[in-house]
């Protein structure tokens, strides 16, 4: 039997590394962007996989985000950012995904949808805790200086 040439192993090679470098891609898709699951892989073990990896992300937010959980409830937070998570895959780091959890929140109660963020002293204190960390600088000291301000926003 005659033995493969440098260029045919080469070739074999780099089919193999393509190969997978697919697989992966779709292995990651499936795990943080709720993609259909790959051939080859068994889909009740990535589900468990994928509860467990935004479990952690919800874990990073409520640290580097602790109103959050005091605001809407550890139990309510961590089901509604759950819902948030799937299928939408992290991108810009912990701060700007707590930042867009708290956004869909208002978002999703603004047209008069129940949510997380339905009831109103709930709305008000999201509201309250995303405009200070949105704008471009904090919002202004002192009581009366802060309520002038969020008034003129809306």
């Amino acid at each position: 039997m005659a033995e493969p040439s440098g260029t045919d192993a080469a070739r074999d090679l780099s089919g193999a590394r393509e190969r997978l470098s697919r697989a992966q891609a779709g292995l990651l898709a499936t795990l943080v962007a709720g993609a259909p699951v790959p051939p080859g892989f068994d889909a009740d073990r990535l589900e468990v996989q994928r509860r467990a990896l935004i479990g952690k992300r919800a874990d990073v937010v409520a640290k580097v985000a602790p109103e959050l959980p005091q605001i809407l409830g550890e139990t309510v937070f961590r089901s509604a950012f759950a819902a948030y998570a799937r299928g939408r895959p992290m991108t810009g780091g912990y701060r700007l995904d707590a930042l867009n959890f708290a956004g869909h929140l208002l978002e999703q109660g603004a047209d008069g949808r129940k949510g997380p963020a339905a009831d109103r002293s709930t709305r008000r204190k999201l509201r309250l805790w995303w405009l200070e960390r949105s704008g471009p600088e904090p919002l202004p000291q002192g009581r009366i200086r802060r309520r002038l301000h969020l008034l003129r926003l809306g």
